[in-house]
């Protein structure tokens, strides 16, 4: 038996294709890719877009910040599947407006008059009376009264009588057209001005970003956008008394370069700060030189207050260093080398020497201004009181205090640099160029981290009494000098030992020899055991040699011995210095106790020297955002749509009106009226109830009302 296939039987692929069009442009759909749109831009607002790398692993760790960057989720509103969902809704939205249209449009066109006069009586209000005038005066009236109250009416005359059919609130099926259309054109504004274009030509003009390094003209053609590029966002850095008129605009993987038809120079930067250390005001004066008429056109750049030329909008979106010059001293740590200048630019690098040691210097960023939270602090620790093993975490760290005691301080500049080995490895640091007041204690700040994903940790150096760090540098210095600690322990003995006991003498000698030698790492703690030094080796010593319950009376004892030996030490680099010896008072007491502590952290400090600020010459650098947006149009014009037809959908109500006008045997005419609407409202109700009463005004005998 064969089968056959009728006229009326649809096939299997054009019915497929007919449920996935309405599916498609389906409500539920469209109301799906609406809810996940949603939730990532939620997503990109909580997540804070386009941050360094190193910032996602600090906030989520290493596998969370690489699984969120799997999905895109550091630049949502660029991703392909956001950008994918985007084109669904516009096509679900298009789809939607097309099969509706037609049935709105025809709608709007006719006035249903062809309604049977017995379908009236199922309306939900409905009315019924018997008009003391014949079928022609009663529809003339009629037609009066719906003209007054703004009915668009029409009358089909029938032999048994008139159904006059009116119409008003049609704006309400124009808004949902409109609102609609304005989601269609939110989105392709949004594509249009979203990463699609220059996806599209990396995709087929085998565009490429560029992570490497060095002049801009250099940079080889592949890696260049279209100066007639419609669409781009980007940023540029603009140092004072600089120019450019190349974009970056920034790539997972490197950066696209856009030409611009102007040159940008900024002429001067402005800047203003709150006391908390925030910037309240930034601005840019800036000159536009055009390319192609020569012209220069003076503008100023605020924050939500950008200038416009050619298309382009140039935004002042954040400022930045533009190669201030400082010159820093280079304080040796190691041995008793001399001090020496070293004069570069921020973003610029020199090599520095040490021994047959080579290190890179990268000059990395310059802060002239420095708020910090120096809440009210107690007085300086005793020495001979340190727990020797907690002294490490305490006094190498942060120099911020706890979060409830806030006092705003602004301590002046610091340099921020990176000292970079022949392996290339490299480390941070953070010098403040004044000393700060820290546990009534003037002290320097030497900062340190190994990678950016750390907090700085501060290397503490007490100011001396010229307010420099000279006094601790020649202790330090002198500590290290075996000949300056026999010196200083021999000077020690001479003022502590009893007088006429030369076996006291000796004991307190040997002591003191050991104390400084095991503070200056130049005695083992204990055999084949690594090298130690500081305040750490006295700890490890005790834990070696001295049983537990004579731990801390003799720790007590070795830590004040080590207390005057470092203190003898201190008076003979002055003296060598040529300048006048230590009072032995309160202020001498407290830089003491802070030098034992930074001497003992020093050895920790994990570069040979330190680089103090002493002079620089700060050049401010602005950093512009630039976008060519031509689909912000289309935005505005869908916004306005939305609003339009989100108040028509709201706030207008379609009404459709029928009057059946039959006339009688006796001359009268028989009325029969009926109101539908898109929505039962009370608004409806009383609409009904004052147009009945109209019509029922001329009533001669009514005889149903309801």
């Amino acid at each position: 038996m064969s089968s056959t296939t009728t006229g009326l039987e649809v096939p299997s692929g054009a019915r497929a294709w007919r449920e996935a069009v309405e599916l498609v442009s389906s409500m539920r759909f469209a109301i799906a890719l609406l809810t996940v749109i949603c939730i990532a831009s939620v997503i990109g607002t909580v997540v804070k877009q386009h941050e360094p790398w190193v910032n996602y692993v600090n906030q989520f760790g290493p596998f969370w910040a690489e699984a969120f960057g799997a999905v895109r989720l550091y630049s949502v509103y660029s991703a392909w599947w956001f950008l994918l969902i985007l084109a669904f809704l516009v096509v679900s939205t298009s789809l939607c407006i097309a099969r509706n249209t037609p049935k709105i449009l025809h709608d709007l066109k006719t006035y249903k008059e062809h309604v049977r006069e017995q379908s009236l009586q199922a309306f939900h209000h409905k009315a019924s009376a018997e008009l003391a005038a014949p079928r022609d005066e009663a529809l003339r009236r009629v037609t009066a009264l719906l003209q007054r109250n703004g009915w668009k009416a029409r009358a089909d005359v029938r032999a048994q009588g008139v159904m006059v059919a009116a119409k008003k609130g049609g704006a309400n099926r124009i808004g949902y057209l409109a609102a609609h259309s304005a989601i269609v054109l939110i989105c392709l504004g949004g594509l249009f001005d979203g990463d699609l274009i220059v996806r599209a030509q990396m995709w087929f003009a085998g565009k490429e970003p560029y992570a490497g390094s060095g002049r801009v003209s250099e940079v080889p053609a592949k890696h260049w956008l279209s100066i007639d590029n419609p669409t781009f966002r980007g940023n540029m850095l603009v140092p004072e008394g600089g120019r450019s008129d190349v974009v970056l605009l920034n790539q997972a993987d490197g950066v696209l370069l856009q030409p611009l038809p102007f040159d940008i120079e900024l002429k001067k930067f402005i800047v203003e700060y709150y006391e908390t250390g925030m910037p309240k005001l930034f601005a840019s004066e800036i000159v536009i030189h055009d390319h192609e008429t020569k012209q220069a056109i003076p503008a100023t750049v605020k924050v939500n207050q950008p200038a416009f030329h050619r298309g382009v909008a140039i935004y002042q979106s954040s400022f930045d260093d533009g190669g201030s010059r400082v010159v820093l001293q280079a304080r040796p740590l190691q041995g008793a080398g001399e001090p020496f200048t070293v004069e570069g630019r921020v973003g610029d690098a020199t090599t520095l020497r040490n021994g047959n040691e080579q290190l890179t210097l990268e000059f990395t960023g310059l802060r002239v201004i420095n708020v910090e939270n120096l809440g009210a602090a107690g007085a300086g620790a005793d020495v001979r009181k340190v727990d020797l093993i907690g002294s490490l975490d305490k006094h190498l760290g942060s120099s911020a205090k706890p979060p409830g005691d806030k006092t705003l301080r602004n301590v002046g500049p610091s340099v921020t640099y990176k000292l970079r080995d022949a392996s290339g490895q490299a480390r941070e640091f953070h010098n403040y160029m004044l000393p700060i007041e820290l546990d009534a204690q003037r002290v320097f700040l030497a900062g340190v981290r190994d990678s950016p994903a750390e907090s700085f940790r501060y290397l503490r150096i007490p100011a001396d009494d010229r307010d420099s760090m000279d006094g601790w540098l020649r202790l330090h210095s002198a500590l290290l000098d075996a000949s300056s600690r026999e010196q200083a322990v021999q000077r020690y003995v001479r003022q502590a030992a009893p007088p006429g006991k030369p076996e006291l003498a000796e004991q307190l000698q040997v002591s003191a020899r050991r104390a400084l030698g095991l503070f200056a790492g130049a005695e083992a703690v204990r055999e084949g055991g690594p090298p130690s030094a500081g305040l750490q080796a006295i700890a490890d010593f005790m834990e070696e040699h001295v049983p537990e319950p004579d731990r801390a009376r003799t720790s007590e004892v070795l830590v004040r011995i080590l207390n005057g030996v470092l203190f003898e030490l201190a008076q003979l680099t002055r003296e060598r210095a040529g300048l006048p010896p230590l009072a032995p008072d309160d202020r001498t007491q407290a830089f003491m106790t802070q030098a034992v502590l930074s001497l003992s952290d020093a050895f920790f400090y994990p570069a040979p020297l330190i680089l103090e600020l002493k002079d620089f010459q700060q050049v401010q650098a602005s950093v512009f955002q630039l976008a060519r947006a031509p689909g912000k149009k289309l935005v505005y014009l869908g916004c306005l749509l939305l609003v339009l037809g989100i108040f028509a959908m709201l706030y207008v109500r379609e009404r459709r009106l029928w009057i059946w006008l039959q006339g009688t045997e006796a001359g009268t005419t028989r009325l029969v009226a009926a109101l539908s609407s898109t929505r039962k409202t009370l608004d409806a109700d009383r609409e009904f109830d004052s147009l009945k009463s109209a019509l029922l005004t001329a009533a001669a005998t009514p005889t149903e009302a309801r």
